[in-house]
């Protein structure tokens, strides 16, 4: 499955999460770590919700960059 990941660059770090599994968030020093700490979160979420008997929803959320011009 692929999700859309929002990245968050903070005053001092990077904030990671998923639109598609609420709940689920990262934070890293840099964003490369926040990234692999949100594909470990993902995978700990899934899991969570295997070991309940929850359904795994198909991700359908998605990003993209609107650019505007700005007074």
């Amino acid at each position: 499955m692929r999700y859309t990941v929002i990245v968050e660059e903070g005053a001092t770090s990077w904030g990671a999460y998923v639109p598609d599994l609420p709940g689920c968030v990262a934070a890293g020093e840099s964003r490369e770590e926040a990234l692999r700490l949100i594909r470990e979160a993902i995978e700990f979420h899934l899991e969570g919700l295997r070991e309940q008997g929850q359904p795994i929803l198909e991700p359908h959320s998605h990003g993209e960059v609107v650019e505007v011009h700005a007074a």
